[in-house]
């Protein structure tokens, strides 16, 4: 999964280097549309981490009939969830993109990028759940692979649809996302065809088990909902804060997203495969094993994420150079990784925590969390920052609103799993009655 990951997290910030190609300007309306595309992100990422928790779980105690009815669900109600989610933003992009302080030159740019770019993200939420549906049934190899070779398509594509052939002078920006779309079809078509194949699927009594499981199935995927959409929310915030400072600086931050996803990859790859094996832990009753698991992955997450993060932050004016098109964006950026990097080793505890609160019935202080994160320390510490010191007082407070958050979180998971008993007691609760062992 980490390789998939990385693979999926750097052809996007390889789009966002290509683009910077183009100019400042170009840059900067496409990171006027990170939050939006996160918020589609989040949506579907909450819809499939209920889905993974309920079917792993119900693998885990034998009930296969029900993963199957489960797994067909969600294909069916994400993909209409995420359509009508990316009509929406369609329909409201002028007054959304106004009010993160896009100007009309700004506006204009954005228009011609923003359909095929909801197509391409309708179409990733898709490939997500398929992806989901195999991660469940204990195969992270096989969307590993499929990672891979989107990534592939589309960075072969990139420069060809963006800057042109011959006497063909490109598309420009909307050229990045129609790429996206060439690669993820590519990979629907591979996947889908693997998926035919196995059994994991069925039609019989699927609208009885939505009447069934709804209850379970909201009692998970609302707070995790939720949870995943806060961070789109917070990158709203805080990027009419990095507005206000200069389109410079929203191009900095646009690619400093970018390289956050891509330095995260270890971290986004364990919140992805380490929920379904939570979740046959959770539905066998085998809390050693979680305890276990947890212990692990925290290890895991602090060491590897603080040695990149220093050795990145060494690295960064090569880094910036490599990406910005700029010598503005490249000091700005430079800036941006020096503080941010280190600081993400804290903030992948925090991450791990929330994602195992989902897989383990703690919806709610999961959510709780990720709130307390990102409004109760990134967003206050960001702005405090920005207001007090300007530019690097931006870079240095979000930083501190990430080591935060991280003791937080490792304060909470150590409280949970210094309880054994009412662990035991939450594994034998019902399913649908989650928040009751918090």
């Amino acid at each position: 999964m980490a390789i998939g990951v990385l693979s999926l997290l750097g052809f996007q910030l390889v789009d966002s280097a290509f683009i910077a190609r183009l100019g400042t300007a170009p840059l900067a309306a496409q990171s006027f549309t990170f939050p939006l595309s996160f918020l589609i992100i989040g949506v579907q990422v909450g819809m499939g981490i209920a889905i993974a928790a309920l079917i792993s779980r119900a693998l885990g105690a034998g009930e296969n009939e029900r993963a199957k009815r489960l797994g067909s669900l969600v294909l069916m109600a994400g993909g209409a969830v995420i359509g009508a989610l990316a009509l929406a933003l369609w329909v409201l992009q002028a007054p959304i993109f106004s009010l993160l302080g896009a100007d009309d030159t700004a506006l204009g740019t954005i228009r011609r990028y923003w359909g095929p770019q909801l197509f391409s993200a309708w179409l990733a939420a898709v490939l997500y759940f398929i992806y989901s549906l195999f991660r469940a049934h204990g195969d992270t190899f096989l969307p590993g692979k499929m990672m891979v070779l989107s990534s592939a398509v589309n960075l072969a594509l990139d420069p060809l649809l963006i800057f042109g052939v011959g006497s063909w002078p490109g598309l420009g920006l909307p050229g990045a996302a129609w790429a996206s779309v060439i690669a993820f079809c590519v990979g629907l078509l591979v996947i889908g065809r693997r998926l035919a194949r196995h059994a994991w699927l069925t039609l019989t009594g699927v609208y009885t088990e939505a009447l069934a499981s709804w209850r379970t199935f909201t009692g998970i995927a609302g707070p995790a909902m939720i949870s995943q959409l806060m961070p789109p929310l917070a990158a709203m915030l805080a990027i009419t804060a990095v507005a206000g400072l200069g389109e410079v600086q929203v191009a900095a931050w646009g690619l400093a997203s970018r390289l956050e996803t891509v330095s995260l990859m270890v971290i986004l790859a364990m919140t992805m495969s380490l929920p379904p094996w939570l979740g046959r832990c959770f539905g066998a009753g085998d809390w050693d094993q979680i305890h276990r698991l947890m212990r692990l992955a925290l290890k895991v997450a602090l060491v590897w994420q603080l040695t990149l993060g220093v050795v990145l932050a060494l690295l960064a004016p090569w880094l910036a150079a490599a990406l910005a098109g700029s010598d503005e964006v490249r000091e700005a950026l430079t800036l941006l990784i020096r503080f941010l990097l280190p600081s993400y080793a804290l903030l992948g505890i925090c991450m791990l925590v929330v994602s195992a609160g989902n897989a383990l019935g703690w919806p709610l202080r999961a959510m709780l969390l990720s709130s307390a994160r990102l409004f109760v320390f990134y967003l206050p510490c960001l702005w405090l920052g920005a207001l007090t010191y300007g530019w690097v007082g931006l870079a240095a407070g979000a930083a501190a609103g990430n080591v935060l958050a991280g003791l937080a979180a490792w304060r909470v998971l150590r409280r949970i799993l210094s309880r054994p008993h009412r662990q035991a007691g939450a594994a034998s609760a019902a399913p649908g009655e989650p928040t009751r062992s918090t």
